[in-house]
């Protein structure tokens, strides 16, 4: 069972980044645009971060030199920024579907990048896990090619967010080797509020977002889709592989397409259904026993 937990915090984690859009419909319909609602939440993920490290982890949370920044510049802002920056123009630019298709090229991204950077091995198994994965999002997505319409931006800017997304497994991978996975999440909002609040001017929104129901949905937002998720999935990655962890965390988008249907009354196709299914198969599969790898090597930027 202790050998199946850091599989099982990984798979929590990316669960409560399933409910996300729970809290973001609830913002939206409160007047705020995209970018502003990750403002948000990296407003109150930093709040709840600083709270916690003053409390229980106050060691932790030390810098242990200045030129360590480069890592939760990278988790922060090229990672978490970036991505929804790409996510968000992606949803202007093409359909929902091809966004979240673009979108979960990151267990790709993450295989290849964690081979070249962090030289784990690549295996016949991760290949058909993050081909039966892809192929899942595909159909979950309910992915009709007749009616997509593609624009250049919008491949680009797609790529860019499954680029996104995988970089906080790669850049974590890295600040694994000095830092705890709780000092990545709060050194990770830290950097992304920073950034973000000065760019989306939030502050001209502060009536709007004190109101309590409001208020409520925001603060909600910045914990449990948030604090609670990355310290659970970051926790899990720090004693798994990246290209592992990164396959497993496509539960997400089950449980986004489960909560869509009971809260929302969305439909359900079958193709959807076997969509989960390819998911789910590729996680099986990643986990299936084999030969055993050798430990990974962590190296420093």
């Amino acid at each position: 069972m202790m050998k199946l937990l850091p599989y099982l915090m990984i798979a929590a984690g990316a669960s409560l980044w399933g409910i996300i859009g729970f809290f973001v419909k609830a913002l939206e319909s409160a007047g705020f645009s995209s970018m502003e609602i990750v403002a948000i939440r990296a407003l109150f993920a930093s709040f709840f971060l600083i709270l916690i490290g003053l409390v229980r982890y106050r060691e932790q949370i030390k810098l242990k030199s200045a030129m360590d920044i480069r890592y939760f510049i990278g988790t922060g802002i090229f990672s978490i920024v970036f991505f929804n920056y790409c996510y968000f123009t992606t949803m202007s630019e093409i359909n929902i579907s091809m966004a979240v298709i673009f979108l979960y090229t990151a267990p790709a991204f993450v295989t290849i990048l964690s081979y070249f950077f962090l030289k784990e091995s690549m295996n016949l198994k991760k290949i058909m896990a993050v081909i039966l994965t892809i192929s899942g999002c595909v159909l979950i997505a309910g992915l009709a090619l007749g009616d997509s319409n593609l624009t250049f931006t919008g491949i680009l800017t797609g790529l860019g967010s499954g680029l996104g997304y995988a970089l906080y497994t790669i850049f974590s991978k890295f600040a694994l080797a000095k830092y705890t996975p709780f000092a990545i999440t709060f050194y990770t909002f830290l950097v992304a509020a920073i950034c973000l609040i000065p760019v989306t001017k939030l502050w001209e929104k502060a009536d709007l977002l004190l109101q309590p129901d409001v208020m409520l949905f925001g603060v909600s937002l910045g914990l449990i889709p948030t604090v609670l998720a990355y310290i659970l999935y970051t926790w899990g990655l720090e004693k798994t592989e990246g290209s592992k962890a990164a396959v497993i965390a496509t539960v997400e988008p089950i449980v986004a397409t489960m909560m869509g249907v009971f809260l929302y009354n969305e439909s359900l196709a079958f193709i959807q259904i076997i969509g989960a299914i390819l998911i789910i198969s590729s996680v099986i599969i990643v986990n299936l026993p084999g030969k055993k790898n050798r430990k990974t090597t962590v190296k420093t930027m």
